[in-house]
């Protein structure tokens, strides 16, 4: 088996991991990234509204992650 180097990835455009875990970590091609909840990264608070916006900082937040490991969310 090929030894695949597993390289974590952080970003501070997106919440930092709290506990005992990564952002995402890339082994070869692949991307695991943590789960994430509406956190605004810039102020700390979570972001309180409508289901819509909610989501849409959830994604802003894995967008983020995803960019600093170098690939983007068409990927």
């Amino acid at each position: 088996m090929k030894n695949l180097n597993k390289i974590q990835i952080v970003t501070k455009k997106a919440p930092g991991a709290i506990g005992p875990y990564s952002q995402a970590v890339r082994v070869g091609n692949f991307l695991f990234c943590s789960g994430q909840i509406p956190l605004d990264p810039a102020t700390g608070q979570l972001v309180l509204g409508s289901i819509a916006e909610q989501t849409h900082q959830v994604m802003k937040n894995l967008a983020a992650i995803i960019s600093e490991a170098g690939a983007d969310l068409s990927q």
